[in-house]
């Protein structure tokens, strides 16, 4: 396994670059610098032929090949219940803990085509979305 460090956003290509001469594929890390550079990631891991796993959707809708994890945006409604509920008068300590109960797939197909992968019927009938 490799691994290299990206702090800034200037450090994304040279990763990318190193990465790209030894790996097979790239896991993309959950984090704020990296979401914002998503599309880049994209086109970087497809010029180099490397497919790319994330946590998030929005990678795979930027042009990354795979997602999953959690759905952010039910998430934020999960969290808007618990907003409504402490303005209405209910103690944030009475709140039950509550740990996100549905993962999506997501599968970018033009990015496998791209790459020249096939996906399995059987990944594909699993997928929460096909991109397009």
């Amino acid at each position: 396994m490799l691994f290299r460090e990206v702090r800034l956003p200037e450090d994304i290509d040279p990763a990318l670059q190193a990465l790209s001469e030894r790996a097979q594929a790239i896991i993309v890390l959950a984090d704020t610098m990296l979401a914002t550079a998503q599309r880049r990631i994209a086109e970087v891991a497809i010029e180099h032929k490397l497919p790319t796993v994330s946590t998030f959707r929005e990678a795979v809708a930027t042009g990354g090949l795979v997602s999953y994890g959690i759905n952010p945006s039910a998430d934020w409604r999960r969290a808007a219940d618990y907003v409504d509920k402490i303005l209405k008068g209910t103690k944030p300590g009475d709140l039950p803990i509550e740990f996100p109960t549905k993962l999506e797939l997501v599968i970018n197909l033009k990015t496998a085509a791209a790459l020249g992968l096939t996906i399995p019927t059987s990944i594909l009938a699993r997928a929460d979305e096909l991109i397009e």
